[in-house]
């Protein structure tokens, strides 16, 4: 039944349909959720007012799954969807992925119902201890704004100021809680629809004239200038500038992956040597770097001591918004790096605008271009080895059993690089930006920085939603995966075409070095370190989880030779329109 006919054969209103409206009106897509109680009315008006159109529902079996849905989402195209949130206890299963998104700057419409609010109207026991004052306490210092709007007039202006908050820099979740009884509640009248056009976010922070000359200026009058790229992948504009900038002052961009920032072909990427092209410089341009220190530094991992990787009297520029979102219960705004220029602009404006002064200043300075061609030599020829190395590894390595990453990727490649494909998650240790040619800002979501398990399988079932059309590739690891296994379900009963590669070491490998490096540091037995980690005695049995949630699975897959067939017809599945899973057992590194 369409959405008008709904409406017309039902002249009885409910407080939840106009709550649905809001989402209609704003284009929402999608409202993932695990079904709950506390926002029945608004369940009830997305199938039965609404039809389940604009938004579609996303049935999950867990709150993390439905809020790492929206994160993809919204990571992939840069607007928000919907996850809708059951009272406390559907909000405290989310809580960790509400930290990534937070995190990852990621903008977030969180939903939530409570109650009612109202002692005489709660039902004995569930509607008590599923209720709070006031439910947005929970996930307030990591999320940019929450309400609990008192009465439905009340919210218009509350969704408009959340869509508003959630879009405007840096991005960030927000949560809105309704009380059952507002949803539940029998209307004659409805509010006003806002107009979401009269509620844009504003304008993004520009720099000043001044300030692009100064940074242009200091990257012209540099000998080895570095550009450390972060966030701004999010922008195709920025994206695009940076790879003109680089390539018009021969500057080498080290790439710190939380977005894709730069073709990861390109000569001029040489985020693996950073300490090697750190070491050379004597102007740093930062471009949204979530952590600029980290970047800046080596760590010490048992000892916690960090060094600089840049020489006394480097000069710094940092370009970021992130200022603006720190917050003390969190540590995300991570350790203050010392700069010489702090600009609060946004990259997508700032970098294209810096390009045009650099190119008009070099028309005066043609000086500086025999500086830049000689800087642009040493540095494609470094380059050119460096890849040259990697691909004689990789076919070195073809050989191992069980498959290493890099003999993992180079198939991988091989079997999809002539189809329009995004990466979604993961990079098998980064052998994948070594010998993948991602060149555009769509080919790679990027890692994700809050560092909660669960996130992967989600986030890709997003970035699926988003591109439907394109071949959609998950590297999922094994140990995040066990968080949110569910995720396949959703994914075979919505048909989401999604190929999932498990990048499966059998191990929390992380852990597992953690403790080999602290047991020598102490004189104990490294031999040790699996303890507690290895995800063996039983091996999980991936494609048998996967077959029996509905998915196309094979696996697992120890040898080369057995991968690309697997691949191929995993492939086949997905062009389908139907989720894939290869489960691939890997060397750790």
């Amino acid at each position: 039944m369409t959405t008008d006919a709904n409406k017309r054969l039902t002249p009885r209103r409910y407080g939840s349909d106009f709550i649905v409206d809001l989402l209609q009106q704003y284009a929402i897509p999608y409202a993932a959720f695990n079904p709950g109680a506390s926002f029945r009315g608004i369940h009830d008006s997305l199938v039965n007012y609404l039809g389940n159109k604009k938004p579609e529902f996303l049935e999950c079996m867990h709150e993390e799954i439905s809020v790492a849905i929206a994160h993809g989402y919204a990571r992939a195209t840069g607007k928000p969807m919907v996850a809708i949130l059951h009272n406390v206890v559907g909000l405290q299963h989310a809580t960790m992925a509400i930290y990534n998104a937070w995190c990852d700057r990621i903008p977030i419409i969180l939903l939530g119902g409570t109650g009612p609010m109202s002692y005489t109207k709660r039902r004995p026991n569930s509607d008590w201890v599923h209720t709070a004052l006031v439910q947005g306490n929970l996930v307030r210092d990591f999320v940019k704004w929450d309400d609990q709007p008192a009465d439905l007039e009340s919210t218009p202006e509350s969704f408009a100021r959340a869509y508003q908050s959630a879009m405007t820099q840096p991005y960030g979740p927000v949560y809105i809680c309704y009380d059952a009884e507002i949803q539940e509640k029998e209307y004659t009248e409805f509010p006003a629809l806002p107009e979401p056009a009269k509620f844009q976010p504003p304008t993004a922070p520009a720099a000043a004239p001044p300030t692009l000359q100064r940074i242009a200026q200091a990257l012209l009058d540099a000998h080895s200038p570095v550009i450390v790229a972060d966030r701004l992948g999010r922008s195709a504009v920025a994206f695009d500038a940076l790879v003109k900038l680089a390539e018009l002052l021969n500057i080498p961009v080290l790439d710190q992956g939380n977005r894709h920032n730069f073709p990861t072909q390109h000569p001029l990427a040489l985020g693996e040597i950073t300490t090697e092209v750190l070491g050379l410089a004597d102007f740093i341009l930062a471009l949204d770097a979530t952590d600029l220190y980290g970047a800046l530094h080596t760590v010490n991992r048992v000892t916690r001591e960090t060094q600089p990787m840049y020489r006394p009297g480097t000069r710094i520029a940092h370009v970021t918004l992130d200022g603006y979102m720190v917050r003390s219960w969190s540590h995300d705004f991570r350790r203050l790096q010392e700069t010489d220029d702090a600009i609060a602009a946004d990259t997508a404006g700032f970098v294209p605008e810096l390009l045009q002064y650099c190119a008009e200043l070099l028309k005066t300075q043609p000086e500086a271009a025999k500086k830049i061609r000689q800087r642009g030599e040493k540095w494609h020829g470094r380059s050119a080895r460096l890849r040259a190395d990697w691909r004689a590894q990789a076919e070195a390595e073809r050989a191992k059993t069980p498959i290493a990453l890099s003999a993992l990727s180079a198939i991988l490649w091989e079997v999809i690089k002539d189809e329009a494909w995004l990466l979604t998650n993961g990079t098998a240790n980064g052998w994948v930006k070594r010998l993948w040619n991602i060149s555009r800002a769509d080919q790679y979501l990027g890692k994700y920085s809050g560092g909660g398990l669960g996130y992967g399988m989600g986030a890709s079932l997003g970035a699926a939603l988003a591109y439907p059309d394109r071949l959609c590739i998950n590297l999922q690891g094994d140990g995040d995966f066990l968080f949110t296994p569910t995720a396949l379900w959703t994914a075979a009963h919505h048909k989401i075409p999604l190929l999932t590669i498990m990048v499966n070491n059998r191990s929390y490998y992380n852990s597992e070095e953690h403790n080999a490096k602290i047991a020598a540091h102490r004189a104990r037995p490294a031999e040790n370190a699996p303890q507690g980690t290895r995800i063996e005695n039983p091996a999980v049995d991936f494609a048998t989880m996967a077959r029996s949630m509905g998915v196309f699975a094979e696996g697992p897959i120890t040898r080369c030779e057995d991968l690309a067939p697997a691949l191929r017809r995993a492939l086949e599945i997905v062009k389908q329109g139907q989720p894939a899973l290869i489960d691939v057992i890997t060397q750790n590194r």
